[in-house]
């Protein structure tokens, strides 16, 4: 996307110099477009914990939200549970990369030939109202795990681009998720 906003900058340059302040604006352009389009994408995705989530009441968790966790556990096994507990996110590991679901939408790390790209899928679970997070987490979680190109199909996809322009705008537990 940066190509495509700094190319005419580059051409009005080489045309006419004395184009230079428009060059700058379409620079700018270049720049704040896909920084605005990352911040979209990461506040897409809502964290179990996050200041937006369901379960942001703090302290222990209680009844049904115990339960909750307790079957989101099950479904991301052993090697996500790490993941889950430090950021709020599920991971799974899809044919498509790797996902982090969240409450309210999910991310997907793909590996590309220069860096990874990451993809910001915003949906929700219908009629969650008084549903812990976890639950919603296993919700999407297990739509997700039954038809993953459904999930993206259905799903609103917020941002597509480099993986270090959307880990500037989370927060730092969600950064390692990412990172990992």
């Amino acid at each position: 996307m940066v190509g495509l906003f700094s190319t005419p900058g580059v051409l009005l340059l080489w045309i006419e110099p004395l184009t230079f302040p428009v060059a700058l604006l379409c620079f700018a352009h270049a720049f704040a477009v896909p920084a605005l389009q990352a911040r979209r994408g990461a506040r897409a995705v809502v964290a179990m914990g996050s200041e937006k989530s369901a379960a942001s009441g703090g302290g222990e968790a209680t009844g049904p939200e115990k339960v909750a966790l307790g079957l989101l556990a099950d479904l991301v096994g052993r090697s996500g549970i790490d993941v889950l507990r430090t950021s709020g996110l599920a991971p799974y590991r899809g044919e498509l990369g790797l996902w982090l679901v969240g409450e309210q939408g999910a991310f997907l790390v793909r590996p590309a030939l220069i860096g990874r790209r990451v993809f910001s899928w915003c949906v929700r679970v219908g009629d969650a109202d008084g549903l812990p997070a976890a639950d919603r987490v296993a919700h999407l979680l297990l739509a997700l795990r039954e038809d993953e190109e459904g999930f993206a199909t259905v799903a609103n996809l917020n941002f597509s681009g480099a993986e270090w322009r959307l880990r500037r705008q989370l927060a730092p537990a969600e950064r390692e998720a990412l990172r990992s």
